[in-house]
């Protein structure tokens, strides 16, 4: 028996930061998804998780678990997929290091991806946007902070994690235009310009923010750097609010990543280019873009118009007698 443990460890600490260069936050998901894994085998198995031997996660074991994120933790086909891959990776690092578990690894590696549904994405109108970001008390410290996170959010459509670790230095205001400098997936670095109102809103924060030691823009009230929760609870918070003012947020799940979505729809609008959009987000490939194309019904109706429909003659419905209709449904 091989044990786990060694080689598990070595695969998060050496082979993906150092090898391959992931991001800390690839190492961070890819450990989650292992935890998850040990924690289940453990149970399953009825070992306590630095007891697991390589030999017992078999293909059986990860189909058993990739079935209970899905059932028992109700995760979506998308997040299933997300913990296959880790498991995938971390079994062709296994291959190198242990060849008799060559049969064992391609069997695991065999496991097909779940397709997925293809929804359209959910945006939010200018005028929800609008309500949202006019709840903060931007007399209040925390409520410029607030008000700050959120249009920052929106306006250079940032994932959750690019907004809170942003740093203070990322955001250039003496230049003629205000632009913020941000490191992606994949450690793609973009500059965005910021649009003048959130300008003024992340002015307005810097002015109250203080001398503080964390080097992240946006901090919480213990002056740490905000976290991802805790960006989700102040914009659950606001949200909340709004839709006392915005009848139509009734019906909407306002995540972090809505605001992205609301971010691309906006520019798409306004350029009706999708290479700009592109640019914009950060994506590494146009296709991931196009999404945003299938959830605009300006295309739509903007290709609608230009098509020449077939010209039918319009004929003429008359009823029927209704004496004679009812001799006929005696024959």
């Amino acid at each position: 028996m091989t044990a786990l443990a060694p080689h598990l460890s070595a695969f998060l600490r050496e082979r993906l930061p150092e090898a391959r260069g992931a991001s800390i936050h690839t190492c961070d998901a890819y450990a989650y998804a292992f935890k998850l894994l040990l924690q289940f085998a453990a149970q399953r198995l009825r070992k306590t998780p630095s007891a697991l031997d390589l030999e017992a996660l078999d293909a059986n074991v990860i189909l058993a678990f990739l079935r209970h994120i899905e059932e028992q933790r109700g995760c979506s086909a998308s997040t299933r997929n997300a913990r296959l891959a880790a498991i995938r990776s971390f079994m062709r690092f296994v291959e190198l290091r242990v060849p008799s578990l060559i049969e064992q690894s391609r069997q695991i590696r065999a496991i097909p991806t779940k397709r997925t549904d293809t929804k359209l994405v959910r945006h939010l109108s200018p005028a929800e946007m609008e309500a949202i970001l006019r709840v903060p008390d931007t007399r209040t410290r925390a409520g410029r902070r607030d008000r700050a996170m959120i249009h920052l959010a929106f306006a250079a459509g940032l994932r959750v994690t690019e907004l809170v670790t942003l740093p203070a230095a990322a955001i250039d205001m003496k230049a003629h235009v205000p632009t913020v400098r941000v490191v992606g997936k994949g450690r793609k670095e973009r500059s965005l310009p910021v649009w003048k109102s959130a300008a003024d809103d992340v002015r307005a924060w810097l002015t109250v923010r203080g001398d503080v030691q964390a080097l992240e823009l946006f901090v919480n009230a213990r002056d740490q750097a905000m976290t991802r929760s805790g960006f989700e609870h102040i914009l659950a918070k606001h949200v909340a609010t709004a839709r006392a003012r915005c009848s139509t947020l009734e019906l909407k799940t306002v995540s972090p990543h809505v605001l992205r979505h609301t971010c691309a729809m906006t520019i798409l609008r306004a350029t009706g280019d999708i290479r700009k959009v592109s640019l914009w987000l950060g994506h590494r490939d146009i296709k991931t873009t196009q999404m945003y194309l299938r959830a605009d019904p300006e295309e739509k109706l903007a290709a609608m118009a230009k098509v020449d429909m077939p010209a039918l003659q319009r004929g003429r419905f008359r009823a029927p007698d209704k004496l004679i209709a009812s001799l006929i449904a005696r024959r």
